[in-house]
């Protein structure tokens, strides 16, 4: 299912920039990066100059907007975009971008947009008003195609859900692991970051389509992974854990499920957290309750790790001064917290934001159930 744009009309861009057809690409400065597991990105160099008609280009399901230089080079700025169906031919709405750098690593090594999944496109266009600072150089536009994903070979595809008791009780549940969802691990970074062990638990938005087919999930995961590590220039995905709709848990960043991974998904409080993405847009939309059962069942375990309650709280030191807090602030959340409790911004969602008290009392009854006996539970069947 594809995404419904909101009209998000910006009147006075001071530069319009728009792309050129397909066959004009390999003569427009434009990249293709074509990836071992079956990926591709294409980069086209963004050109100040008048309005021009949207255009063609190679087929894509996410696109961003990358630069130069700092990662808040285009705060006070505005990015929109227009897509084209490749299936109906029918033209988007205009769609803002979110132009601050509201995830990722504390430092990253140059600026992009969130990414937009746009489904199944051919064909984009593209407006930018600078900041005060003026447009930074080195604006490329990040066309990204997840292909058919890596092929997982004979590794394990799907953890089962494991009842062996933690320190709380809290069980572990299932996890399709990254080779189930088809992720090319050549494209990140080999070594692991690991901080301590994780006291809190920061609940995210991909503010992508809300209304997909959860076998579509996998597809998506893959194009915000190529997106983090190729576009943005991030180790691996930023997100710890994705969960779909479905209420399917999924492994993000790469180094163990039951390791304190280092992510790059709530600037200035990645460190002794973990986060955790809701597949979709909850703005206005009610997240399913299998996705809150999914999210409470992952937030309950992962703390269960560390013997934190999901119902307690916790104190972060902010290590960045473009979160919500100065740097060397020592904040005081909320066990589960959503990503706007720490950063400003509008993620995971107003009607997401307004579960949480209840995911937090969710979480915390799976960790004070008495643990079941162990038992060596069955492997469960590859992930399509």
């Amino acid at each position: 299912m594809r995404f419904s744009f909101p009209a998000a009309l910006l009147a006075g861009c001071t530069c319009a920039l728009l792309l050129q057809p397909a066959p004009a690409l390999a003569s427009d400065g434009s990249t293709r990066r074509d990836f071992p597991g079956g990926g591709t990105t294409t980069s086209l160099p963004l050109t100040a100059g008048h309005p021009l008609a949207p255009r063609g280009t190679r087929p894509f399901a996410l696109l961003g907007v990358r630069w130069d230089g700092p990662a808040d080079a285009l705060s006070g700025g505005s990015v929109r975009v227009r897509t084209r169906d490749a299936d109906t031919g029918g033209w988007s709405d205009w769609h803002a971008l979110e132009t601050g750098p509201e995830d990722g690593p504390d430092r990253a090594p140059h600026g992009s947009t969130a990414p937009l999944w746009t489904g199944r496109s051919d064909g984009v266009a593209v407006e930018v008003r600078p900041g005060p600072a003026g447009a930074p150089a080195g604006l490329r536009l990040e066309l990204v195609d997840p292909g058919a994903g890596a092929p997982g070979g004979a590794a394990t595809r799907t953890l089962p859900a494991d009842p062996a008791p933690t320190a709380t009780g809290a069980p572990r549940p299932a996890i399709v692991t990254r080779a189930g969802w088809g992720a090319d691990e050549s494209l990140r970074d080999k070594d692991f970051e690991y901080t301590g062990p994780v006291r809190e638990v920061f609940v995210h938005h991909t503010a992508t389509a809300t209304d997909y087919e959860c076998s579509d999930a996998p597809k998506v995961i893959r194009a915000i992974y190529q997106y983090h590590v190729r576009t943005s220039g991030w180790r691996d995905i930023g997100y710890n854990f994705l969960v779909d709709r479905c209420g399917t848990v999924y492994e993000g960043r790469a180094g163990g499920v039951d390791q304190p991974v280092h992510g790059a998904h709530t600037l200035g409080f990645n460190t002794d957290s973990s986060g955790v993405a809701a597949i979709g847009t909850y703005i206005d939309a009610a997240p399913p309750q299998p996705l809150l059962d999914g999210l409470a069942a992952i937030a309950a375990w992962k703390l269960s790790l560390n013997a934190q309650p999901a119902d307690g709280r916790t104190k972060l030191t902010s290590s960045s001064d473009a979160s919500r807090y100065p740097k060397g602030t020592v904040v005081d959340f909320d066990a589960v917290s959503g990503h706007r409790d720490a950063f400003n911004t509008e993620c995971p969602g107003t009607s997401l934001y307004a579960t949480l008290p209840a995911l937090r009392t969710a979480a915390a009854r799976l960790q004070q159930q008495a643990p079941a006996p162990q038992a060596s539970a069955p492997q469960a069947p590859a992930t399509p």
